[in-house]
């Protein structure tokens, strides 16, 4: 698998036989993820040289695996490889029904989960777009028991898809679908977590599981 130019939160990256997971990813399952969205870098492996001493009459060298980060938005000029113009717009690319787009969770009501839509497609936005997940497009399968605040915290990192153009002021969109939900979520703790089935994500530090709407991992 090849490394992508620019990379969303959950998106996998690579094995762990193959790189070290540095800044801005994370580790499951033997396998990095991004934990933020942001232009992928990859840093050669280091290497540190043993002098030669008087027990020892050669030098020897030893290196690690080329590490992959994600830095932090905004970075300095020159700090980090550019993202290609092609990434980001100047304008945005308008969602459209069918579009898969990656947002972020603003506000849980009991019906509805409201969301800035901040990718669509490949594209990121140049400006947010709103957006709703109705209970009724949270899941395919016993629409009528979904509790919107077990599938969703403020915060979230959400990919979905678009529905309906929907009203004016919102689009809506459905995660009724194994591979769309929550891709990236943070515990009531502040601890980054990772999801360890269809219904739960897991606290890095704790240990503790905290209920949401999967996706599962591509």
């Amino acid at each position: 698998m090849s490394l992508p130019t620019l990379a969303h939160p959950g998106q996998p990256l690579g094995s762990t036989s193959k790189y070290t997971s540095g800044p801005g990813t994370h580790i499951y399952a033997s396998s990095i993820h991004a934990s933020l969205a942001g232009p992928v870098i990859t840093t050669p492996a280091p290497s540190t040289t043993t002098s030669k001493t008087p027990s020892s009459s050669s030098s020897s060298s030893i290196s690690t695996l080329p590490i992959i980060s994600i830095p932090r938005a905004p970075y300095s000029p020159g700090a980090y490889a550019p993202i290609p113009s092609a990434s980001i717009s100047s304008t945005n690319t308008l969602p459209t029904v069918g579009s898969i787009v990656l947002c972020r969770v603003t506000r849980i009501q009991t019906r509805q989960v409201t969301v800035a839509i901040v990718v669509v497609g490949e594209d990121v936005c140049a400006d947010d777009f709103a957006g709703v997940i109705r209970r009724e497009d949270v899941r395919a399968m016993e629409k009528d028991k979904v509790v919107v605040a077990e599938g969703f915290r403020v915060g979230d990192a959400v990919r979905a898809e678009v529905i309906s153009l929907g009203d004016q002021s919102n689009y809506y969109l459905s995660t009724a679908r194994n591979e769309l939900g929550v891709i990236m979520a943070t515990s009531e703790k502040g601890n980054t977590m990772y999801p360890i089935s269809w219904m739960e994500f897991k606290d890095s530090a704790t240990g503790e599981t905290e209920t949401r709407k999967v996706a599962k991992p591509f």
